[in-house]
């Protein structure tokens, strides 16, 4: 075995090819047999194997900078860089990262979860590079899919305008998390590899050159020639345009064309683009198969390739596919949209009954904002469903394109709260801060599966502008479901539990953790109020005078950041209304960034349990009561 061998990238140096093949393959096995018990990102890094070793092979990491796009390919260099036996706790509360990790390894140089954003860090480390005139590498490391990110274009128009000496490699796999899609995606398919070219290119240079005194001139004038000479012999001209020079493209699991190609590649004096051809999941039958199934993968069976599910209700994200099925067959004007997550937002089976109705923009979420106001404004019921940390990416379009033009689009927000072991950058707490104070948008949490169905039933009807329904990435309860689909009534809130010794006011999955308080508290003879606040903007106006009234201990119970969130906006309602001093505390995920785990440790890490709320209301003095007019 070779690879227990491998505790640093030094140890690769003195390795012959078929040693290095020989590697690639225990690499794989080890990666197949540790991600069937912890779950993982598995089809991306089979993909990467060979492309992986090389890099490490012939560059000198971490003097030499590897910038891998989002990260979730990044497992084969966190083996090859000291953190194989970490692989147990891969995912785990207190355990090793699944995407990239500054302050997990010094091989670790930029930490992402979202897509698009290598070049522009690689440019960065580049410039820093020259400035200090230190003379290391700089390797990024990008999907074919990132590619349709516009970030990552206006990189390349920088790189290419800067010529800094950079490496760009495109790992070109034709999927990204769904199968691609756009312009360039068919534009990276038609690409062929010509050796002759580069070949070509460098003798002519050479030939006029040595001609004496009108060598340069002659050299100047053959531009237009040699721009022909591309465009005849290679289709890559498009990165050739913006100033970089294309090699490949070339198969990314033959080990030898890879150390070929690098070494060219590392000779150019200004950036280049490597394009490498992978197949994602290679190794591993089931994974080749269906790579997008295999994505991001829960535990599974290795020689079958059974994932292993926990039985329960559907997740909410199926209900919102289910029911927007539903609601497509009896209004036509309904389209769904997606930035290239169609099965992680439960979309594939509307996708295959209206595939008329639904749009994929690849990863492209300002577009796919943007272009959804524009729906609206045409008379359609555009309802973009997307992760709640994914829609960060498009904030100026939701301010500046929907809510100020007041455009009946919905938002479907997917990963609302924690999300588990994808962390950090993934958790979707960051949501209601950033939209409650925009002007025109109405917000709505549903506390169970039922009460998510009538929310799209209501974002349906609704015609007086944006409206969004968040809800998180967990089961549904098991409920009963409406026989009949029905709204909810803007703005109102419900009393789910009546009670007379204080109230908590929750959203979402919070409801279950303020019951399991209420019940931790019943026992020491109090008496809980539970209050559903499935509206966060607009909020229960009557509701909250109401309680102001009975000055009642009130915790406000949120799975989301503390600063700005549902309890900011109730303290807001009352010291607009000149209404100070109640008794009431907010819970919810303080001013910090989270890491993966599980969704309960997560949740017990900030306080969000039973046991925690019925503490607090424990400890929280009653004060008088208050009779409040609700005058400004």
């Amino acid at each position: 075995m070779l690879l227990e061998h491998i505790n640093g990238p030094q140890d690769l140096k003195g390795f012959s090819k078929k040693e290095l093949e020989q590697l690639a393959g225990e690499v794989r096995q080890f990666l197949i047999e540790k991600l069937s018990v912890t779950g993982g990102h598995l089809a991306s890094n089979l993909g990467v194997v060979e492309l992986t070793l090389v890099l490490h092979y012939l560059f000198d990491s971490p003097k030499d900078k590897f910038v891998f796009d989002v990260g979730h390919q990044s497992y084969v260099h966190k083996i090859l860089t000291g953190r194989m036996d970490r692989f147990d706790s891969l995912r785990q509360y207190k355990g090793m990262c699944g995407f990239v990790k500054r302050d997990e390894s010094v091989h670790d140089v930029w930490e992402a979860g979202h897509s698009s954003t290598s070049l522009s860090a690689a440019m960065g480390m580049a410039m820093a590079r020259d400035f200090k005139g230190e003379d290391n590498r700089v390797v990024a490391v990008i999907g074919d899919g990132a590619l349709t990110g516009g970030m990552a274009f206006e990189a390349l128009n920088h790189i290419g305008h800067e010529k800094k000496k950079m490496i760009v490699v495109l790992n070109d796999n034709e999927m990204s998390i769904a199968p691609n899609v756009g312009a360039m995606h068919q534009y990276l398919g038609k690409i062929r590899s010509d050796r002759h070219y580069q070949k070509a290119k460098e003798e002519l240079q050479h030939f006029l050159n040595k001609i004496p005194a009108v060598g340069g001139k002659l050299a100047k004038t053959a531009e237009k020639f040699k721009d022909s000479l591309k465009y005849l012999l290679v289709t890559g001209i498009l990165f050739e345009q913006f100033g970089l020079t294309y090699l490949g493209p070339v198969d990314g699991h033959d080990m030898e064309q890879l150390l070929d190609i690098f070494r060219q590649a590392d000779s150019v004096s200004g950036p280049v683009l490597v394009h490498v051809v992978t197949v994602k999941g290679k190794g591993y039958s089931p994974a080749e198969a269906d790579s997008h199934k295999w994505h991001g993968i829960s535990p599974y069976k290795i020689e079958s390739g059974q994932v292993v599910k926990a039985v329960g209700s559907p997740m909410y994200t199926q209900v919102f596919g289910d029911v927007l099925i539903e609601l497509a067959e009896k209004d036509e004007r309904i389209i769904a949209v997606t930035p290239a997550m169609p099965s992680g937002s439960g979309l594939m089976e509307f996708a295959a009954r209206f595939p008329g109705r639904m749009v994929d923009v690849g990863i492209a979420e300002q577009h796919a904002a943007t272009m959804s106001a524009a729906l609206a404004i045409e008379g359609m019921k555009p309802v973009f469903a997307v992760y709640s940390t994914f829609l960060q990416r498009a904030y100026d379009q939701v301010v500046h394109d929907i809510c100020r033009q007041n455009l009946n689009v919905i938002f479907a927000i997917d990963r609302a709260g924690f999300v588990g072991p994808d962390g950090e950058t993934h958790h979707g707490v960051y949501d209601i801060p950033f939209l409650r104070h925009v002007p025109n948008l109405v917000i709505m949490m549903p506390k169970d599966e039922n009460e998510l169905r009538r929310m799209m039933k209501t974002a349906v009807d609704y015609n007086e502008g944006p409206i969004a329904v968040r809800y998180p990435r967990i089961n549904g309860l098991g409920v009963a479901i409406d026989a009949e689909l029905l709204p909810l009534p803007i703005g109102s809130w419900e009393t789910v539990r009546e009670g007379d010794s204080a109230v908590i006011i929750a959203i979402g999955p919070m409801l279950q953790v303020a019951e399991e308080a209420a019940d931790l508290l019943k026992r020491d003879g109090m008496n809980v109020r539970i209050v559903n606040a499935r509206f966060i903007k607009p909020m229960d106006e009557q509701m909250l005078l109401s309680l102001a009234n009975e000055g009642k201990n009130i915790i406000v119970l949120e799975e989301g950041a503390e600063l700005g969130g549902l309890g900011s906006a109730i303290l807001e309602f009352y010291s607009l209304r000149g209404i100070y001093g109640l008794p009431i505390r907010i819970v919810g995920i303080p001013d910090q960034f989270i890491e993966h785990g599980s969704i309960k440790e997560q949740r017990a890490e900030v306080g969000l349990t039973g046991e925690r709320i019925a503490a607090e209301l424990k400890n929280m003095h009653p004060r008088s009561k208050m009779r409040i007019t609700g005058q400004h």
